[in-house]
């Protein structure tokens, strides 16, 4: 996963190679797992996901941090990934696939809907600040 950090820059171009590998260590024992589609020895697409438990939801697959190499976009690699989560969820007797797209990243929206997901709300967030001491 830590060998991924060039193509999650794509999606998160602020995020830190110390953050990422703190991140990954911390979220694989979720568990969290990533799914990779290579070309030969290069990693062209990834997706992390998760399986939980939401009291909306019940089981559900989280999808996390989808990318394509830009080069191989429009190639089919994200629907791929994507049946293969849904392969998995079915697997794991999931009810549900979820995941969050950022809100100007329409090009998502429209790709995700044509794969069955639906719009359901808003994902908020509030970054903390810790007083000094």
């Amino acid at each position: 996963m830590l060998d991924q950090y060039e193509l999650i820059l794509l999606l998160n171009p602020n995020l830190k190679k110390e953050q990422f590998e703190e991140s990954i260590e911390a979220m694989c024992h979720f568990p969290y797992k990533m799914l990779g589609v290579f070309e030969g020895e290069k990693c062209v697409g990834i997706c992390g996901y998760w399986i939980m438990t939401k009291l909306y939801s019940g089981k559900y697959l989280e999808l996390d941090n989808v990318v394509v190499a830009e080069a191989y976009r429009s190639a089919g690699i994200g629907k791929m990934m994507s049946e293969e989560m849904e392969r998995i969820a079915l697997t794991e007797n999931c009810k549900v696939m979820m995941l969050d797209a950022y809100i100007p990243n329409v090009k998502a929206h429209e790709f995700y809907e044509r794969l069955g997901f639906e719009k359901r709300g808003y994902h908020f967030i509030k970054k903390l600040v810790y007083p000094s001491h």
